[in-house]
C-alpha cells in the first residue's frame, strides 16, 4: 500500500520534472537558432521611439548596456559603432576580423563579428546574436542629429516578429508573427514585398521627365532623404534641368554626394504625393547598391514617415496608411549650413536667467547644468553647436560664414534653448525668408543677416 502511493508520487514527480525538462531544451533549442522572442506570456510589444531627421532612434539592450539604435529595414546584422563611452562594459566576445563596404566613395572599412551577444529590444530577447563593431570612430552620427547613436538593427528583428511602425505616434508595435491578424487592420492598403538578402523591395510609380515611371526600390527607413533614384537615361530617371549638387549624407565606406532635384509625383499603391524631393547619388558612391540589376533606388524616411506601416516580412506583405504627416511640404535646406553637436559651453548668468558672457569648453557632455555660482551670477553648461560644413555658393557662404563658428543664437533665439534639429527647421523655410545669426569665431561675437534661396529656382 504504502509501496503504490510512493510509486505514484515518483511518477507524477518524473512526468513534471521531464515536462519541465522538455520545455528548457525546447526553449533553449529554440534561442540556440539566434532568433528575438517574447518573454513568457507576452505576445506584443509596444517600444516608443524618437523621430529625428525622419530617423528613428529607439533603445536597444546589448549584453546588459542600454544603447541607442536606428532601426534600418537596409542592414542585414547589427552594427555598432560610436563606443568610446560604452566598449568597456560591453563585454563583447568571440570576435573575429571583418571588411565590410557600404555606401560611400572609399574603399573596406575595417570590423570585427562578433558571436553569442545577448540584445533586448523592449518585451524581447535574442540570446545568440551576431554584431558587427565598426572600428573607425569618425563614423559617428551622434553630432549631426544631437542625440547619441550607438548602432544600428533591420533584419534580424523585421524577420521575428510583425512589425509595426506608427509615424503619427512615435511608437513600434511588435507582434508574434504566427498570431498577427490583417482584420484588426482593415483600413490599411497592401503590397507585396520581394527581397534580397534579407532587404525588403517594393514597387512604386514615379511622375518625371513628363512620364510615368514604375520604379523597383529598397525600402530603407535607414535613409533620412526622401527618395534616392538611380540615373539611367534609356528608362528616363535623371533630373532635369532644375537640380543642384550636394553632399548627401556618410555611408560606411566614405562621403556621398550627388544631384538633388524633385519629380512631379510619387505613387504608392493609391496614395500620391507631390513635388517631391529626390536625390540622384553619383554612381562611385553607390557601386554596392547597383549589385542588383532591376533596382532603381530608395525609398526612405522623409516619405516613409508619411504612412504608418506594417512589415509582415513572413508573408511579403506591407500594409500602410496615411500618418498625420502625409501632408507636410517637402523642403530642402535653402541656406547652406550644416550644422552639428558639439559637446558644450559655459555661459554666465544673472541671477533673472539673462545670458551675459558665452565660454567654449572642450568637455563633449551633451547636458545643462548650473556648476557654480557667485553673488548674483552662476556659470551653466549648455549645448554648443557649431557649423560643421558651409555649402560653397550657398546664401550662407556668400556673406562670410565658416565651418566652425559657433551658433549663439538665431532670429533672437539663444541657441542652448533649441535642439538642433529646432534649429536646423529655420534654414529649411522658404524661399526668400529672412535668417539672423549671431556666431563666435576666435572668441568674438559676429552678427550676420542673410536670406534663405531655393537653389532649385536658379538658372544653371
Amino acid at each position: 500500500m504504502y509501496s503504490s502511493g510512493f510509486n505514484q508520487i515518483a511518477n507524477m514527480l518524473f512526468k513534471r520534472y521531464l515536462i519541465v525538462y522538455l520545455v528548457l531544451l525546447v526553449s533553449l533549442f529554440s534561442f540556440s537558432q539566434g532568433t528575438f522572442k517574447f518573454k513568457t506570456g507576452v505576445k506584443q510589444d509596444k517600444i516608443k521611439f524618437k523621430l529625428i531627421n525622419s530617423l528613428i532612434v529607439f533603445p536597444v539592450e546589448v549584453n546588459g548596456v542600454e544603447l541607442s539604435f536606428l532601426l534600418d529595414t537596409g542592414v542585414s546584422k547589427p552594427i555598432i559603432f560610436s563606443l568610446t563611452d560604452v566598449k568597456d562594459s560591453l563585454l563583447l566576445k568571440n570576435t573575429e576580423k571583418f571588411y565590410l563596404r557600404g555606401l560611400g566613395d572609399g574603399d573596406y572599412v575595417d570590423a570585427y563579428r562578433s558571436k553569442n551577444n545577448i540584445f533586448k529590444v523592449g518585451k524581447t530577447i535574442n540570446v545568440n546574436q551576431d554584431l558587427f563593431i565598426i572600428v573607425d570612430q569618425t563614423l559617428n552620427f551622434a553630432p549631426r542629429l544631437g542625440v547619441p547613436i550607438h548602432g544600428i538593427i533591420g533584419s534580424d528583428l523585421f524577420e521575428d516578429f510583425v512589425v509595426e511602425i506608427n509615424y503619427s505616434k512615435s511608437f513600434i508595435r511588435l507582434y508574434d508573427r504566427f498570431l498577427f491578424r490583417k482584420k484588426s487592420h482593415r483600413k490599411y492598403s497592401t503590397e507585396l514585398l520581394r527581397f534580397h538578402n534579407t532587404k525588403p523591395y517594393i514597387d512604386a510609380e514615379i511622375g518625371i521627365n513628363n512620364k510615368i515611371i514604375p520604379v523597383n526600390l529598397l525600402i530603407d527607413t535607414g535613409g533620412s532623404d526622401a527618395l534616392w533614384l538611380f540615373e539611367d537615361f534609356d528608362q528616363y530617371i535623371f533630373p532635369d534641368q532644375s537640380y543642384f549638387d550636394d553632399y548627401l549624407g556618410k555611408g560606411l565606406s566614405g562621403n556621398l554626394y550627388g544631384k538633388r532635384s524633385k519629380i512631379n509625383t510619387f505613387k504608392l499603391g493609391n496614395f500620391r504625393l507631390s513635388n517631391v524631393n529626390v536625390s540622384f547619388p553619383d554612381s562611385a558612391s553607390i557601386a554596392t547598391a547597383r549589385n542588383l540589376k532591376n533596382r532603381n533606388g530608395s525609398l526612405s524616411g522623409d516619405i516613409l514617415k508619411r504612412f504608418n506601416l506594417i512589415f509582415d516580412y513572413n508573408n511579403k506583405k506591407l500594409y500602410f496608411k496615411k500618418s498625420n504627416k502625409f501632408k507636410q511640404p517637402f523642403h530642402y535646406n535653402n541656406s547652406g549650413i550644416i550644422l552639428e553637436h558639439d559637446g558644450v559651453r559655459i555661459i554666465e548668468e544673472n541671477s533673472k536667467g539673462i545670458l551675459i558672457k558665452p565660454f567654449a569648453t572642450n568637455n563633449d557632455s551633451p547636458f545643462d547644468k548650473a556648476i557654480s555660482s557667485s553673488n548674483n551670477f552662476k556659470y551653466k553648461l549648455v549645448p554648443s553647436f557649431k557649423i560643421a560644413e558651409i555649402v560653397k555658393d550657398s546664401p550662407a557662404d556668400r556673406i562670410g560664414l565658416l565651418a566652425n563658428d559657433i551658433v549663439l543664437s538665431i532670429n533672437g533665439k539663444n541657441a542652448h534653448h533649441l535642439t538642433i534639429q529646432e534649429i536646423m527647421k529655420y534654414f529649411y523655410d522658404k524661399d526668400g525668408e529672412k535668417i539672423k545669426l549671431k556666431i563666435k569665431r576666435n572668441n568674438f561675437e559676429m552678427d550676420f543677416v542673410f536670406y534663405l534661396e531655393d537653389k532649385l529656382k536658379k538658372p544653371r
